[in-house]
């Protein structure tokens, strides 16, 4: 499980140092993909392997499935963390999501974002108000 904040910097190669705590879960390898609000998604490569399955059982003759399976593979880098615990970003991803030196990584309990800084602190300010609204609605759909 990814849990917390953190605010490594992004080198001049496109590489952050992945906190120590999220190591463990992403050594054996990870996938780097789009996530949602123009962040990053990082899954461990099995939990990636298992998404892309339910995934897959979609329909291509439905446009939408074939959109987003289109859009999530062709965004997607598996690699693993180097012997010092960094991770590189494909330069295609760095512009998606708009990073620069100053990122913040997010633990969301399957996954772990990465985001631009600025983006981050407004995204975060915007949802603080509406998170004990959502707590309702997000429980009452399951």
């Amino acid at each position: 499980m990814f849990l917390g904040t953190h605010t490594p910097k992004l080198d001049e190669k496109g590489r952050f140092f992945l906190p120590a705590k999220f190591r463990d879960e992403l050594d054996d390898g990870l996938v780097i993909t789009r996530g949602q609000d123009r962040c990053l998604a990082i899954y461990p490569t099995e939990t990636f392997v298992e998404m892309t399955r339910e995934i897959a059982k979609g329909s291509v003759s439905v446009k939408k499935v074939r959109d987003y399976q289109r859009m999530l593979a062709a965004g997607a880098s598996d690699t693993a963390p180097d012997k010092q615990g960094r991770v590189m970003i494909p330069p295609m991803l760095r512009r998606y999501a708009a990073l620069n030196k100053e990122i913040v990584v997010v633990g969301a309990i399957t996954r772990v974002e990465v985001w631009d800084a600025t983006e981050w602190e407004k995204y975060s300010e915007a949802q603080e108000e509406a998170f004990a609204d959502m707590n309702e609605e997000v429980f009452a759909e399951q």
